[in-house]
């Protein structure tokens, strides 16, 4: 039987599948001598067996238990004691990356007995009873399941009463009264934080089992194709404290640039502030620039941590740190998530500096993501931007501005392009970023929950556009004297990070010269030949240049769109056999227009055609509309329409479109419909160049 527990000490990183990508990253971190906060791993078996269950599994806790004081030994800390305080975090650790989508639990064994003993070792009230706030808010989110929006407007009025724009700037009178407060919202609910630590921790780990199956895991899971079988680990770790003083902070940091590829550090930094602070997006960050400036010793230790693990894992690395009153921590490692243009870049750059080898650069490369780069990009414009904000991931994206995600959903749904605008994104908004097209918030970094997710899924994001106020309840946000409203069209340009309203011209995107050398190591080792779909000219001749070495499906019916389609409706409704026969010589001329530009473009490759007969209803209205529309007309004495009973659609229903002949496809009832198909074939090639006609094109295959 698989462990259900296991030391940060006693694994390594080769059990992801085990300990879930958070546990397996602090174990192998542990393991090569980098200074990480200890603590165990709850495995992704218990977590099975609890989801299965519905109860921990025997003698696990007793293996907790043990774990626990395994921990207090080594940190030299109490759990919930003094005179050095133990507190610790559960997180949350899939064996696949689910960032933010499940839950966590800060400061865990903190309660009202325990306050003067943490004032006391910390010398500072008002971290001491900020972290109990952050405890009592997280646990009646997270395990109670209280709103969090309880909380929050207590912190907001106070903000509001002291004249200030951040939690940071409260007092500690302040943050005591918000205790206070919290834990009155608390019990008015019927609900109770329990004071007992190690109880504490039993809630909180049950808590994020079941945050497994929470709305935003799934949609996670089901938007990037990850099992509901695999589990969550449950990570306990000491706590470490990033607002200690001006010597104490938090950040998080990539190893390259996950935007661009570059070989350059990448992230953001908050002095005095926790983990969250970041990733939140809550507080608009410095750079990791700053923190040079700030803390030069911490700077070039954490530039050296993030070269071994780059150097050791072979990948680009996201990592989150913390530092306590000078003291870099390094609290989780991870494959960073990047856009299709840097993983591009980062394959190919890492070949070249020797970490990996060209089939492995191959495979790092999604090739579903290959599709960001045919994203158009705004180009050179003397528009002005209405704001600025963060770069967060790159590439253009225009739509309707909506405020919420469900909206967004629902919108996206009947076919509108939107651009979800918020504050900041928090892992419930995950449904509302997969169906927008670009992501926009006032608040948070370039490591910001929005960030991170967006170029996780390949969308345009800007972030911290600070000069924008949003305001999601009214469904609306203004910036500079100007509003923008529920459906206003909003253009954002993640690559400079640059706000418009209305529309902005857009251009063909740059060729990335990485992508032709990736795609040449492809070649070399395929055995599988590339065809594309195309219908016209046009995408015949941008496959070629793409590499294909064929059409592997041209569809006729999709010839028959666009100005066409009047053609093929006087085909199918006309009652005078001349129109119609006029009406297919027009069709079987632009037909052998087109196969003659795709045999063209193909220079000799095959293409292939599909005869299919297509059917009726990609090509005339709906039927129940289009009476419904009539009848209006008759009604209103418009037009001298004939009766619906007898308009050519009343009679051409069908009763499976896609069931050929037993249907009602183009062809049926029409005997003379179908006869421009195979001339038009004979026709296309035969307006070939003499010197190209016997050869089907140009030079072809080798």
């Amino acid at each position: 039987m698989e462990p259900l527990v296991v030391d940060f000490a006693d694994g390594d990183g080769s059990r992801r599948d085990l300990l879930g990508g958070k546990g397996a990253g602090l174990a192998e971190m542990t393991r090569i001598g980098l200074r990480v906060p200890p603590g165990f791993v709850i495995t992704t078996e218990a977590c099975r067996m609890y989801l299965d269950r519905g109860e921990l599994p025997p003698g696990l806790w007793e293996q907790v238990e043990e774990a626990v004081a395994r921990l207090e030994e080594k940190s030299g800390r109490t759990f919930g004691g003094g005179p050095a305080p133990l507190l610790v975090s559960v997180r949350s650790g899939a064996p696949i990356s689910m960032p933010g989508m499940m839950d966590t639990v800060l400061n865990l064994g903190i309660n009202p007995d325990l306050l003067p003993t943490l004032i006391e070792w910390s010398q500072d009230p008002t971290f001491a009873y900020d972290a109990y706030r952050r405890f009592l808010q997280m646990y009646a989110d997270v395990v109670l399941g209280l709103p969090d929006e309880l909380f929050d407007r207590i912190l907001a009025d106070l903000r509001e009463r002291r004249g200030v724009e951040s939690d940071a700037d409260l007092t500690a009178d302040d943050l005591a009264e918000v205790v206070e407060r919290f834990t009155g919202v608390i019990q008015e609910r019927g609900a109770k934080v329990p004071d007992d630590p190690m109880t504490q921790l039993r809630e909180a780990i049950v808590a994020v089992f079941r945050s497994w199956n929470n709305r935003r895991a799934i949609d996670y899971r089901r938007i990037h194709g990850i099992p509901d079988d695999l589990g969550t680990a449950a990570n306990v770790q000491m706590m470490v404290f990033g607002d200690l003083g001006d010597d104490s902070g938090t950040g998080v940091a990539f190893t390259r640039d996950p935007a661009t590829g570059e070989k350059k550090p990448f992230g953001d930094y908050l002095p005095r502030a926790q983990g969250e602070d970041v990733v939140a997006g809550i507080r608009n960050t410095l750079t990791l620039d700053d923190l040079a400036r700030l803390l030069p010793h911490v700077h070039s230790e954490l530039l050296e941590v993030m070269e071994t693990l780059e150097r050791h894992t072979r990948d680009m690395c996201d990592i989150e740190f913390t530092v306590e009153r000078g003291t870099l921590w390094i609290l989780q490692t991870r494959a960073g998530k990047r856009t299709a243009a840097a993983a591009v870049k980062m394959a190919v750059d890492m070949v070249a500096e020797g970490l990996i080898d060209r089939e492995t650069a191959i495979l790092r490369v999604d090739p579903a993501s290959l599709e960001q780069l045919e994203r158009p990009r705004i180009g050179d414009t003397t528009i002005e931007p209405v704001a600025t904000g963060v770069a967060a991931s790159p590439g253009a994206a225009q739509g309707k501005a909506v405020f919420d995600s469900d909206k967004a959903v629902e919108w996206a749904r009947r076919g509108e392009r939107v651009l979800l605008v918020r504050p900041e994104t928090t892992p419930d908004d995950i449904h509302g970023m997969a169906a927008a097209d670009g992501i926009l918030t006032s608040q948070g970094g370039k490591t910001s929950h929005a960030a991170v997710v967006a170029r996780g899924m390949g969308k345009p994001a800007v972030t911290g556009a600070s000069a924008l106020v949003v305001d999601p309840a009214a469904g609306r946000a203004s910036v500079d004297g100007k509003v923008i409203t529920e459906g206003d069209l909003v253009t954002i340009d993640g690559t400079t990070g640059r706000v418009y309203l209305g529309e902005v011209p857009l251009e063909e995107p740059r060729p990335i010269p990485e992508l032709e050398t990736l795609l040449s190591w492809a070649d070399e080792i395929r055995t599988l030949g590339v065809r594309a779909n195309a219908d016209t000219p046009e995408d015949a001749a941008k496959a070629r240049r793409a590499g294909a070495e064929g059409i592997g499906l041209a569809r006729t019916e999709h010839m028959f769109m666009g100005e066409r389609l009047g053609i093929v409706q006087r085909i199918i409704l006309t009652d005078d056999p001349e129109d119609r026969s006029r009406a297919l010589d027009e069709l079987k001329a632009a037909q052998a227009e087109d196969f003659a530009g795709l045999l063209e473009a193909m220079d000799g490759w095959p293409v292939v055609v599909r005869l299919l007969d297509p059917p009726l209803h990609e090509f005339l209205p709906d039927r129940l509309e289009l009476e419904r529309r009539i009848g209006e007309l008759e009604h209103q004495d418009a037009l001298g329409l004939r009766s619906r009973r007898d308009h050519p659609v009343g009679g051409r229903g069908e009763d499976d479109p896609r069931a050929g002949p037993e249907g009602d496809p183009l062809g049926g009832g029409q005997p003379d419909a179908g006869t421009p198909r195979c001339p038009t074939r004979v026709d296309g090639r035969a307006s070939l160049p003499d010197a190209d006609r016997s050869r089907g094109g140009g030079a072809g295959p080798p």
